[in-house]
């Protein structure tokens, strides 16, 4: 009885959420302009890395897309397999195999986690072991990429195994799936909770599942990976009751207490383990479509619940598709550019599509939310985001933002204020997602987003808060050497590895907190971080003209290689890519450098030498196809590089090497990345520079201006104004600027200001 009554209260709940939404409905010309059909989310990075193809919203929590292979992160030796990374997004180009859709993933990181709740349609016999790619066996099924189809918010494909099109669209929280079986037999939906991306033995925790009634199942999963305590929430709805259920798991039962007395694999509506796999059979009687709902939450199943009554009420997949495309058209439309070709066009609107796949929201419809101190919040005064990868998007993704999603970014800034207030460590996010600090990569670059947003005025967060993040999170004395690049002025080699890389993204940082402090008027404060934004400069050497690691005695570390990636005090980059990472300081380096015409010509050398493989043979996240000579464009600490030009008046090598990189390094296809689009910050890198400008120093209101590749563009602005790029005499060889006039006026510098792209007018480029 109390099952029916749930289920009776479900439906009604669903029947009013429909009497009283009205999704989706955008009136605005542009916003039904088909921008979607020119993104191709399968453009991607071969081999490495991959963006995920499926179905999600603009900043969604769902991103509902296919796994291609079960890699595990070890191997049966115990030794590390390389060939998991390659699925840290779930999703190879190469592959032919897909063994489920899971509704969680990372769009191209360098590490990963995620790829919860992995449902798989089945016919036939049921299995519920996944199997392995290239052999007989298991619920996986081959595919061809002739039968699949993916455009923003949706995703397509025809398991040849089964017979059976899925068909997949999502709102923000909530995945939904269509599945056609040609099959008029019995299908299966496998529920594997043992699915995972970086899966190892040890990564399930705990996985509860209850059968509400012949409709609805919730349920949640905890687990240890990335995110070391990481919980998941669910509630799945189908559209045709359930005949048979049931389960099986999959680890040793140590202690079951009296639920022996249960046989609990078959119809029993409780499941409780950690390894499940559950399954769920549909007599098939007719020939409709079994259509599932699959809505997430970070609170609760009764969270999970809400968030679907309040984003997909009824059961009409197309108008949930046609909703969510028409956000995506909406969000694409912030930017309208012309190009020479649809290949151009394709590319941009491609990277334009990458940058809004993250950061998520992370909270239920109504507010709540899942803190890092894993006790739930109420967020008040913004939207709770996750998912922040900020040592590659502090330099691009969030600084465009501050143009074309203001109030979004307003909301990321407060979120990691609120990371910092539940902090045991009083630290801003380093490297987050879903309540969790993952403590990836180096430097505290939250205080670069924060002052952008402050240099910028994109934020109405406390000043005063903002600051006392900040100050906080640079004195944790035992957070990567703080204590001693405090006390020498440097971090030493000795105390810790990539000790070069932490200064000098130290100090970048501390200048951003010295302007945040400006802003506030604390003089001493601003003083003491403007002193301490120098400390890049102890690791310059004069000898070898690089940056290199010290010892805490002050000695050098010898035998010094600057083109090593590894042991040389750096991370992911060698010495002559980290020795040009001083963005707040660059007059100053070119000084320490030997002036103008020397700096130049180091520039020149970086890219016109050859670096050879046994370099870059052992860095994962480097690969041939995104570099050229001794410059990475495929991986981040060197994106500013190009437009370093300009500081030794050389705009017009800028201007070439900015449409070279953009030509060689970017394209449609699989192999359209030239390396991991690490949460979107590859891709705003050629949004901006396809524009024309780029912010080599966030936390300033200064872009560098290269040379666009677009015939024009149109940003709109939430401040209701346009801001407007055209170009004259725009073709492939014409890649320098002879002239720039903003608003009919010469502009006889080569930087733009923030406030003279807000105040909306034209930016006119005249290339020969």
């Amino acid at each position: 009885m109390e099952k029916y009554l749930f289920k009776t209260t479900f439906l009604l709940l669903l029947a009013m959420a429909s009497c009283n939404m009205d999704q989706g409905k955008l009136e605005s010309e542009d916003q039904k302009s088909d921008y979607i059909s020119f993104v191709d989310p399968f453009i991607g990075t071969r081999n490495m890395g991959h963006t995920y193809p499926g179905a999600t919203a603009p900043f969604g929590m769902v991103q509902l897309s296919p796994e291609t292979n079960s890699e595990p992160m070890y191997l049966e030796d115990g030794s590390y397999n390389r060939d998991t990374y390659r699925y840290c997004s779930g999703y190879q180009y190469e592959d032919s195999t897909i063994f489920g859709f899971s509704h969680t993933h990372f769009s191209g990181t360098g590490h990963s986690d995620l790829g919860d709740m992995l449902i798989m349609p089945v016919s036939g016999q049921l299995e519920l072991y996944p199997g392995k790619a290239g052999f007989e066996g298991g619920y996986h099924s081959g595919f061809s990429h002739e039968n699949e189809f993916s455009e923003p918010g949706y995703y397509s494909v025809q398991l040849d195994k089964y017979d059976i099109k899925a068909e997949l669209t999502a709102t923000e929280r909530v995945g939904f799936h269509k599945y056609t079986s040609q099959d008029e037999g019995t299908m299966h939906i496998v529920l594997d909770m043992m699915a995972n991306i970086y899966h190892h033995d040890d990564k399930n925790v705990w996985t509860f599942i209850r059968v509400e009634n012949d409709t609805l199942v919730t349920g949640y999963r905890q687990t240890n990976g990335w995110a070391r305590t990481k919980m998941v929430y669910f509630a799945m709805a189908f559209s045709k009751p359930i005949s048979d259920y049931g389960h099986k798991r999959y680890e040793d039962v140590i202690y079951n207490g009296f639920y022996r007395r249960f046989d609990e694999e078959n119809n029993f509506p409780e499941m409780a383990g950690r390894d499940i796999r559950a399954w769920f059979s549909f007599d098939g009687n007719d020939a409709d479509p079994l259509l599932v709902k699959f809505a997430l939450s970070p609170v609760s199943s009764a969270g999970a619940l809400n968030n679907m009554i309040a984003e997909a009420p009824d059961w009409n997949f197309d108008q949930v598709k046609e909703e969510t495309q028409a956000k995506w058209n909406q969000e694409l439309s912030r930017i309208q550019v012309e190009t020479l070709d649809d290949t151009d066009k394709t590319t941009f609107y491609t990277a334009l599509y990458h940058t809004m796949l993250g950061p998520i929201l992370f909270e239920d419809e109504d507010g709540h939310y899942r803190g890092l101190d894993q006790n739930i919040h109420q967020s008040d005064g913004f939207v709770n985001y996750t998912i922040f990868s900020l040592w590659d998007t502090f330099r691009a993704l969030h600084p465009l933002f501050n143009i074309i999603q203001q109030e979004r970014n307003n909301n990321m800034v407060k979120s990691m204020l609120a990371h910092h207030d539940q902090s045991v460590h009083s630290m801003l996010p380093i490297w987050s997602h879903y309540a969790n600090e993952n403590w990836c990569m180096i430097g505290y670059h939250s205080v670069s987003v924060l002052s952008d947003a402050v240099a910028k005025n994109t934020t109405d967060a406390n000043l005063d808060h903002i600051l006392e993040a900040c100050l906080n999170t640079s004195n944790v004395a035992y957070f990567d050497a703080i204590d001693s690049y405090r006390e020498l002025g440097y971090v030493p080699a000795d105390k810790g590895s990539s000790s070069v890389s932490k200064t000098l993204e130290f100090s970048y940082d501390d200048w951003c907190i010295a302007q945040i402090a400006k802003a506030r008027g604390k003089d001493d404060l601003e003083d003491e971080y403007r002193d301490r934004s120098k400390y890049y400069q102890a690791h310059y050497d004069e000898t070898t003209g690089f940056m290199r690691p010290k010892y805490s005695d002050g000695t050098w570390v010898p035998e010094f290689n600057p083109l090593n990636t590894h042991g040389q005090g750096f991370i992911e980059g060698n010495a002559w890519t980290y020795s040009l990472f001083v963005p707040h300081d660059i007059e100053s380096m070119i000084a320490l450098m030997g002036g103008d015409s020397a700096f130049t010509s180091r520039l020149d050398s970086l890219f016109n030498m050859r670096l050879d493989d046994k370099y870059i043979e052992h860095t994962e996240d480097i690969t041939r196809d995104g570099i050229i000579g001794n410059y990475v464009q495929g991986n981040e600490p060197g994106h500013h590089i190009p437009y370093l030009y300009n500081f030794s008046g050389h705009h017009e090598k800028t201007q070439e090497r900015v449409r070279m990189i953009m030509d060689t390094m970017y394209g449609t296809g699989p192999d359209g990345l030239c390396g991991n689009d690490d949460a979107g910050q590859m891709s705003a890198w050629y949004v901006f520079s396809a524009m024309g400008f780029y912010p080599v120093c966030p936390g300033s209101d200064r872009y560098e201006i290269g040379s666009p590749n677009v015939i024009s563009a149109n940003i709109k602005l939430e401040n209701g104004k346009t801001f407007s790029i055209r170009t004259i005499n725009q073709d492939r060889e014409h890649v320098y600027v002879d002239k720039i006039e903003l608003n009919g006026q010469v502009l006889d510098r080569t930087h733009l200001l923030h406030d003279e792209i807000m105040a909306g007018g034209e930016l006119v480029f005249h290339l020969r």
